[in-house]
């Protein structure tokens, strides 16, 4: 079972996330999302706990709890859908203009 951490200390590692988690039973895998640019995790991770007892247990316990000084966010984790993994990173804008593949100088103008 897939859980969200949100709002972790900037200084975990994937190292703390497994401590913390293994409290309330096994934790099969650890990811702490981390930025390309500056090597600093970017405030959020998740876990893959054994069984759904495990990640409920670490849900109950750890969702508002506060490790150095931050209140951590223990939620299930959503699954990703297509519009969250767009080229660009953005959602959707409400316009279908995006759905055109001409650049924009060489749309003709709607009336």
């Amino acid at each position: 079972m897939d859980l969200y951490v949100g709002s972790i200390p900037f200084k975990w590692k994937e190292k703390d996330l497994l401590a913390v988690f293994s409290a309330y039973g096994e934790v099969v895998d650890v990811k702490v999302v981390i930025d390309n640019i500056t090597r600093q995790n970017k405030g959020f991770g998740f876990v893959t706990m054994s069984s759904k007892e495990a990640a409920m247990r670490a849900v109950e316990a750890l969702d508002g709890s506060e490790h150095l000084g931050r209140t951590i966010i223990v939620q299930l984790s959503k699954p990703k859908t297509q519009q969250d993994s767009s080229p660009s990173g953005r959602k959707g804008t409400g316009s279908t203009e995006h759905e055109n593949k001409q650049p924009f100088w060489k749309r003709r103008k709607k009336s």
